[in-house]
């Protein structure tokens, strides 16, 4: 029974090929939130000075590339999300995907600029506790 509740918990439980063949869409997409990350940062004093000054009509030329840039981050997390991957850091564009590896769900686990999924872990750890799809655990 927990066996069919842990699942439950996911959308979508991945195969290893499953995921894989996400990888093409997931670059393009992080690619994209990271250059929507770059636009934010240097936008982010000008539309801070525009804010404070907001009451006293205080506007900003680059506004609209800020706004842009926050939709496009929120596009495309939503659109990972809706793949059923979860991203768990963006800086590093780490995302795991649900995986039934023998008889429980467990995280394979994918970082931006790997070619293909070589890792996994417990739903219960992270990053560093990664351990080689190859393992018998």
């Amino acid at each position: 029974m927990a066996h069919d509740d842990e699942q439950g918990q996911h959308e979508r439980i991945f195969t290893l090929a499953e995921a894989n063949r996400l990888i093409p869409e997931l670059n393009s997409k992080l690619i994209s939130v990271q250059r929507a990350k770059t636009v934010l940062a240097r936008t982010k004093e000008d539309t801070e000075k525009a804010s404070a000054q907001a009451e006293y009509g205080g506007g900003s030329t680059v506004g609209h590339l800020y706004i842009s840039a926050l939709q496009q981050v929120s596009a495309n997390l939503q659109a990972i999300q809706e793949l059923g991957v979860l991203v768990k850091d963006l800086d590093l564009g780490l995302c795991d995907f649900p995986h039934l590896r023998n008889g429980r769900v467990v995280y394979l686990c994918w970082k931006f600029g790997e070619q293909e999924i070589l890792w996994w872990h417990e739903t219960t750890a992270g990053y560093k506790d990664r351990c080689s799809i190859e393992s018998q655990a």
